[in-house]
């Protein structure tokens, strides 16, 4: 798979799995939470659409308590675009979250690291719109 492929996979897997995760809809819960966190780089970090900055390990703790607390929630994206070069990528795209009758966006900025086989979340960056 290309760069690209890499990267685009990567953002679009994590979000399927993250809404089932928030859905409570595992067939495995231990081995969605693995998949989860899977993706990640062990420096990631995250800067938040509240200004919050977010840690690998923030987030592997925070993720249990998030689990099937929103049961509708759905989550699309939009407007991926994606550039790389061998070893890095960067991409932005738009996040809908969607919870019975609310909906929040965000833009997103996430450089990846790359490697033969995947791409690995290194940074991102959230911004409400």
């Amino acid at each position: 798979m290309n760069n690209t492929g890499k990267i685009e996979k990567e953002i679009k897997d994590f979000h399927e799995n993250i809404e089932r995760w928030f859905q409570g809809k595992a067939e495995n819960q231990e081995n969605l939470y693995s998949r989860l966190l899977s993706g990640f780089s062990p420096d990631f970090k995250m800067l938040n659409g509240n200004g919050d900055i977010v840690t690998l390990s923030m987030l592997a703790e925070w993720l249990p308590s998030a689990y099937g607390k929103f049961p509708d929630r759905k989550i699309n994206l939009d407007n991926i675009e994606i550039l790389h070069s061998e070893n890095h990528g960067l991409a932005t795209y738009t996040e809908i979250q969607i919870t019975e009758a609310t909906s929040t966006k965000r833009k997103s900025s996430a450089l990846f690291l790359l490697d033969e086989e995947k791409a690995l979340w290194f940074h991102l960056i959230e911004k409400w719109i």
